[in-house]
């Protein structure tokens, strides 16, 4: 038995899956994306819903689901201007970053501190949030946090031709 068409869809939840959007995001313009989102996974896999009856419940789950999602991202990756946040970005010479490979870039973070690796290489390789690399290596979120900026000095430090280890009174190669 097929199901609704889309026309037929929209023109029985979009208002209701605008109100819901609305309530969660307070902003116009991110209720319309997360309605479109919706309407656009409705096209894309709604023919696999089976009970017609349950379409309703299957929007507002996709849209809940779509909602969560961009606020994951919204957490890990937030939105700055970038003027805001000129004085935090690093200082990379043209030169250096044509040089740079996707192969140099695993190779210098094999060449960081053991503890500072597996942190960064979460982060930057497999897109983990610092809370979910917290759960994964079993240790605070601060420790991450911290494990975090000093793995990114060393990663700097080797990309600028030294190793940070060396340099540090007490670090783990004097």
């Amino acid at each position: 038995m097929p199901g609704p068409d889309f026309e037929t869809v929209v023109a029985g939840y979009y208002e209701p899956l605008y109100r819901f959007a609305m309530s969660l995001t307070r902003s116009e313009a991110d209720a319309c994306d997360l309605t479109q989102q919706t309407f656009y996974v409705w096209v894309t896999k709604g023919h696999q819903l089976r009970d017609p009856s349950k379409v309703k419940s299957w929007l507002f789950t996709t849209l809940h689901r779509a909602f969560l999602e961009s606020r994951r991202t919204l957490t890990r990756f937030p939105h700055c201007e970038l003027t805001e946040t000129e004085a935090d970005l690093p200082v990379i010479l043209p030169e250096a970053a044509r040089g740079l490979d996707a192969t140099q870039a695993v190779e210098a973070l094999g060449r960081l501190d053991e503890v500072y690796r597996a942190p960064v290489a979460l982060f930057y390789l497999e897109d983990c949030s610092y809370q979910e690399i917290a759960d994964i290596l079993e240790t605070p979120i601060g420790t991450v946090k911290s494990r975090m900026a000093r793995g990114l000095a060393q990663l700097k430090h080797i990309f600028a031709g030294s190793n940070p280890a060396r340099k540090r009174p007490g670090g783990p190669h004097e």
